[in-house]
């Protein structure tokens, strides 16, 4: 199974409405590992690491995001696959 890498900067009402929080339960529950964090300028930044077919799952869900966000755009780099992360952590 193909291994990547994607880091995702996701706009909209992203902070405030526990994005983070969904997304670590999202990717912990897929395998997957990195980090994701709010950034100053309201923008959520996220580091998937793990199955590609997992992280396109994730990449879609994070079109969406929880309940109360509102995403109006998410920008993604395809990178590849470093091993650098052992788990997913909100950082």
């Amino acid at each position: 199974m193909e291994k990547a890498r994607a880091h995702l900067n996701i706009s909209g009402r992203v902070q405030g409405v526990c994005f983070r929080m969904y997304v670590e339960q999202e990717a912990v529950a897929r395998g997957v590992t990195g980090w994701v964090r709010n950034l100053p300028n309201g923008q959520v930044e996220v580091l998937f690491e793990g199955k590609k077919k997992d992280l396109e799952e994730l990449v879609v869900w994070c079109r969406r995001g929880p309940p109360a966000a509102r995403v109006t755009d998410l920008h993604i780099d395809w990178e590849p696959y470093h091993g650098d992360f052992l788990d997913f952590a909100v950082i």
